[in-house]
């Protein structure tokens, strides 16, 4: 139950952040805005803030900046979202998004300040006979199978999706990019390594930064190369997981920080938040990362049509009619609400062995 609660907070302080982020940047361009909502479906509660209504919905699986002439697209009113200069438009469509790329540095950064010292992909020693004939002291790894390598964890991630006793290699040594092909890993039990071990650097403002920064972009990422797998087909419909898999994650995740951590002789409780607080990071990157698809329904398919309008206006001196992008918006929505039905179903059934 406890976990069932955390994972339920943990949407909806995301979704207010990411509506926080509209709100906060439509008002800052002076955009009226007629409700700012926490959830969706029936009314909870609301109070009235000058123009706009603040609500609590009972659904926690989503919520709603409403600005004024935003599902119609047109309004007389001069402080209307559709009558906006573009690059503010694009700003709060883009705001929400933001916010939850930043609430996810924000989380990484927390955990890494307290760090003495961080891993770097630059090879300290060689331990592999093999990889004696390749690789040197002072070598930068800076791709694996044409991966870029920002972090040394990036090493063993791409091994792992290579799945091959083979990869190839970019180093730098003395100034100068190397390729190396066909590098033969070292296997370690059921694990592929370089056969090396790296260097570390002390942590300052600035590799604090940096590595913070990696591990976000490393989050994006991932995210991309899941919807990749998704499209190639490497991974199918029941590899998805909606709200109820989420959950089911938080509680594994939980479980596994608490058991950790009295195995560790530290507190269970704050195990088990940690690791789903690092869940957290990842999954407010990758609602950041969703959010920018080009899907009507959402912010990404919005700014898609800031771009055919500015296109169509172009071109023929006039935007594409709102009731036809209102039908497209209304399709893409319900398009995703079937989803989401879909795979929610899908994973009650995984829960039942199904």
């Amino acid at each position: 139950m406890l976990y069932i609660l955390a994972a339920i907070l943990m949407f909806g302080i995301l979704i207010a952040l990411h509506e926080f982020g509209h709100f906060a940047a439509a008002k800052l361009c002076g955009v009226k805005v007629n409700e700012f909502a926490i959830g969706m479906g029936p009314l909870l509660l609301h109070r009235q803030g000058g123009e706009t209504e603040y609500s609590l919905r009972a659904l926690p699986i989503g919520g709603f900046c409403a600005m004024e002439g935003e599902e119609e697209g047109i309004s007389d009113d001069p402080r209307a979202f559709p009558n906006r200069p573009w690059y503010q438009r694009l700003i709060i469509l883009l705001a929400g998004v933001f916010m939850n790329f930043l609430t996810g540095f924000f989380i990484i950064l927390c955990f890494f300040l307290p760090q003495e010292r961080f891993s770097i992909p630059v090879v300290a020693e060689v331990s592999s006979p093999a990889a004696q004939e390749l690789l040197l002291p002072g070598d930068r790894i800076l791709t694996v199978d044409g991966h870029a390598i920002h972090l040394t964890a990036d090493i063993s991630l791409f091994i792992a999706r290579g799945g091959d006793d083979l990869v190839d290699l970019e180093i730098r040594r003395d100034g100068e990019r190397l390729a190396l092909k066909n590098y033969r890993l070292v296997r370690s039990g059921n694990e592929l390594l370089l056969g090396v071990r790296v260097n570390t650097e002390a942590n300052s403002p600035l590799v604090l930064l940096k590595n913070t920064w990696y591990q976000a972009v490393d989050y994006v990422r991932m995210v991309w190369m899941s919807l990749g797998d998704l499209v190639t087909g490497s991974v199918g419909f029941r590899d998805m997981s909606g709200v109820v898999g989420i959950v089911d994650m938080v509680g594994d995740i939980g479980e596994k920080g608490a058991q950790d951590a009295q195995e560790d002789g530290r507190s269970a409780f704050l195990g088990a938040m940690t690791e789903i607080l690092w869940f957290v990071a990842f999954i407010s990157i990758n609602l950041s990362v969703m959010n920018l698809l080009p899907i009507p329904a959402l912010d990404g398919g919005q700014v898609l049509f800031m771009a055919v309008n500015g296109l169509l206006l172009a071109l023929r001196g006039r935007k594409l009619e709102p009731k036809y992008q209102g039908w497209v918006s209304a399709a893409g929505f319900a398009c995703l609400m079937a989803l989401m039905l879909a795979v929610t179903i899908s994973d009650i059934l995984k829960q039942f062995g199904m």
